[in-house]
């Protein structure tokens, strides 16, 4: 799995097992999972959250089958469309940033995490895989609030600063 480029997908690649589905603590849902997931399934969020969670302090958690995978999990995730962002994230977690030992803990449990990654290479692939989701959060509520793609300059393919983003210019006339 060695590579020289800081890309997350460097130092992981899902092998599709499942074993991160599996004990461990149990998946944390947010209110925003608990509306996406119900709403997947048909389901009104109280009766997903009565029939599918489980109380971890003021927190809710996706519920374990007896076999400790989640009750999700059916050799492939039924709600991978809407998997909270818990999975979503793995294994790129913010555990990871403070201590590195996370990661190689981590990796005893899932065969896809590269194990031996330098410790300054995980580090800058979880920053980046943290940076990567908040532009797509970026784009998802430009495109919620307009109504169409987010822009791109022309020259990198990168989204153009804030600034440009409105069309027209916005300038301030002043009087002379």
């Amino acid at each position: 799995m060695p590579s020289k480029t800081n890309e997350p997908e460097a130092i992981f690649e899902c092998r599709r097992c499942g074993d991160c589905c599996r004990g461990y603590g149990g998946t944390f849902v947010s209110k925003r999972d608990i509306d996406a997931i119900a709403s997947f399934l048909g389901k009104d969020p109280e009766y997903f959250v009565a029939t599918y969670c489980r109380l971890s302090g003021k927190k809710h958690l996706l519920s374990q089958k007896e076999d400790g995978y989640c009750i999700f999990w059916d050799r492939i995730c039924t709600i991978h469309p809407v998997k909270p962002q818990m999975c979503r994230r793995w294994p790129f977690i913010e555990s990871v940033l403070k201590d590195v030992a996370n990661w190689r803990i981590m990796a005893t449990m899932c065969p896809g995490i590269w194990a031996e990654a330098p410790a300054s290479r995980v580090k800058e692939c979880v920053r980046k895989a943290f940076r990567d989701e908040s532009t797509d959060r970026k784009k998802r509520r430009y495109q919620q609030s307009t109504g169409s793609s987010y822009p791109k300059t022309v020259s990198s393919g990168e989204p153009p600063p804030p600034c440009m983003r409105r069309g027209r210019s916005h300038r301030i006339k002043r009087g002379r």
